[in-house]
């Protein structure tokens, strides 16, 4: 077989052509589909979601939801990603340090089990750039599907809608670490307020947001259409947030 091919017409030829494959998998969107298309195509595949002091409980219980719903093989990999210092120190190019950590307890456990090759959820939207995190998956020769076979963000939301498949209007989440500012240490505590403050404003309704750490600052990016949730709620929000921070304040630029 050629390890080199680098295109595909569709999901399907790509898992005629590596018939025997590791998914990992966070429970987002694009590892969602992903999932769902092997679960069709592939001859033999099995999930691997790592749990980390970095994914917030909720994403643990989407994924397990869908290996369920898809009837797919999932494995709960415990990690200890704040003994890693290169990852706790947080440089600009933590998310390198972060994957190889990741994927590497992941390949050690697909390769027990049997299984040659990783794949992730990466789509043809995603920019490669100055990226640390893509340049440790290239060297750990993880396999990108949906971008080798040219779908975008839109169009895994667009399938997944028709494949009815809970999270094809999931908003884009980042890992806890992202909203630590760099050259702030992580710690466990840092991650547990920040988890703490997300899940209260998730319960209120507020959608495709971040609870920012600005010194000892909420600084809360929120989507124009939620302004007005906000306004409703602040009093609230001030008084649950500064349990655990000093102050709350508003960033009046959508989120990053």
């Amino acid at each position: 077989m050629n390890d080199n091919k680098t295109e595909f017409d569709d999901l399907q030829e790509f898992f005629a052509y590596y018939p025997r494959i590791a998914i990992a998998f966070s429970g987002g969107v694009d590892s969602a589909y992903l999932l769902y298309a092997a679960s069709m195509y592939a001859d033999s595949v099995k999930a691997y979601y790592v749990k980390s002091a970095f994914q917030p409980q909720f994403e643990l219980e989407d994924a397990i939801r869908l290996s369920k719903m898809f009837d797919t093989d999932m494995e709960i990999i415990d990690v200890d990603i704040l003994s890693c210092k290169d990852v706790t120190d947080n440089p600009p190019d933590r998310c390198y340090f972060c994957k190889r950590y990741i994927f590497s307890a992941i390949l050690e456990h697909a390769k027990k089990d049997g299984y040659t090759y990783i794949a992730d959820g990466t789509n043809a939207s995603d920019e490669r750039g100055d990226r640390p995190g893509m340049k440790a998956l290239e060297e750990m020769q993880v396999l990108s599907p949906l971008r080798l076979c040219g779908i975008t963000k839109a169009e895994v939301r667009k399938r997944s809608k028709d494949a009815g498949i809970f999270t094809w209007d999931k908003p884009a989440y980042a890992c806890l670490a992202t909203r630590i500012p760099t050259g702030c240490v992580i710690d466990k505590a840092g991650l547990a307020r920040t988890e703490k403050a997300e899940d209260y404003l998730k319960s209120i309704g507020l959608k495709d947001f971040r609870v920012r750490t600005c010194g000892e600052l909420a600084r809360l990016q929120v989507r124009e259409e939620d302004m007005t949730l906000v306004s409703e709620y602040r009093e609230e929000i001030l008084a649950r947030l500064t349990e655990d921070y000093e102050g709350v304040v508003l960033d009046l630029k959508c989120r990053a």
